[in-house]
Parts: C-alpha cells; structure tokens; sequence
C-alpha cells in the first residue's frame, strides 16, 4: 500500500513537471487557447496523466516515456506550423471572412460548422442585431468571431505574420504583392525578418524580429 502511494505521488511529481515543461518550452497559448494545437495539447496531456496516473500496471517509466513522446510530438507540430504555410492551414485552419459588407457566406459559414443559430449568437454577443452594419466578421481559429462594424475605421489589418504574407488580408487592404514588396524594400527589410506587420489607417507599421 505504502509502494502504491509512493508511485502515485511521483507520478503526480512528473504530470505537474511535465505540465509547467509544456507551458514554458511552448508559451502560454494553452492556457489560454487560441488554436487547434492548444486545444488539442491540454486534451491529450489531461487524458494521458488522468487516464495514466491511477492505473498501477503503467510503470514510472512507462508514463514518463508517455509524456516525453507526447511533448514531442506537440513540439514538432508547433515548429510545423510556424515554419510551414501549408503545415499550419493544415494543422490549424485559417480565419475565415463570414460576413463582408452584410453579407452571409452561407456556404462558408456550413463548412466551418457555424450554424445560423450559432452566428446570430455571436453577433447578439458582440452587440449587432443588424448584420447589415457588418463591414467585416471573421471567424477565428479558436471559433470566436471578430466583428468591424462599417462605422470604424480604425482596423488593422494584419499583413505579415512569422514571416509570411497573408495575401487574403493584402487583398483586403486594398494592396497587392508588388505594394508589400515594394514596402519593405524602401525600409530595406526582407519578409523573413517581419514578426508582424499590420495596416493601420493607412499606413504599415512593422514588427521585427
């Protein structure tokens, strides 16, 4: 009984380790989820030391051996998705534009699982009973919807994000390619060394690395 408790505690000891190692090495962003990643990395890490801990025929070994493939494995995705365009639509999804100008993309909505229940909810959320007086509703990776009203102005537009052009939010903007391009050479930075780079009220204000 006494060796029964023993282990229990350590692997108690090693679930909490092996959560803060997580938190730390991958930021916070699973505290707060914002992608598909994050959900699925307090899911699987819950499941494994929950499902594991209580059951006495899985050694130390064993769990510990668990938990350091899982971290790995949410390492790789992590560095997929931020390195890898096609990885991250893949592993994350993109923002879809819902509603432009008042209007509903019905069939885009449905092929996100956003009923009209669901975005009528969302808008109520945010305030707008009148989806006429919708500039703009994206809905995010993490299923919540962003709302720019026709009457604001002030939105930013976020052109380049880890490094890479997001051409559907250059399009938006109101600029193409050549106009980003062009930006950045007359500020002699290459889009590789761009953290972040939003629209803001007409101009581009950059972030780098």
């Amino acid at each position: 009984m006494v060796l029964l408790y023993g282990d229990l505690t350590l692997k108690f000891i090693i679930g909490f380790l092996f959560m803060v190692l997580q938190i730390n090495l991958f930021g916070r962003g699973n505290i707060a989820p914002t992608s598909a990643i994050d959900q699925l990395q307090n899911y699987v890490l819950g499941g494994i030391v929950g499902g594991m801990i209580y059951n006495s025929s899985i050694t130390i070994l064993q769990f510990t051996l668990v938990l350091l493939i899982w971290t790995l494995v949410v390492f790789v995705a992590k560095f997929l998705t931020n390195h890898n365009n096609f990885f991250k639509k893949v592993i994350e999804g993109t923002p879809q534009v819902i509603v432009r100008n008042g209007k509903i993309d019905v069939d885009l909505a449905l092929r996100n699982g956003l009923s009209a229940n669901d975005l009528s909810f969302k808008l109520r959320q945010a305030g707008v009973l009148d989806v006429r007086k919708v500039s703009r509703a994206v809905f995010e990776r993490n299923g919540q919807l962003t709302i720019l009203l026709k009457n604001e102005d002030s939105y930013k537009y976020p052109i380049i994000l880890d490094g890479k052009i997001d051409m559907e939010e250059l399009a938006t903007s109101g600029h193409d390619e050549e106009w980003i391009n062009d930006q950045l050479q007359k500020r002699h930075i290459d889009v590789s060394e761009v953290y972040m780079a939003n629209f803001i009220n007409g101009e581009l204000v950059i972030y780098k690395y």
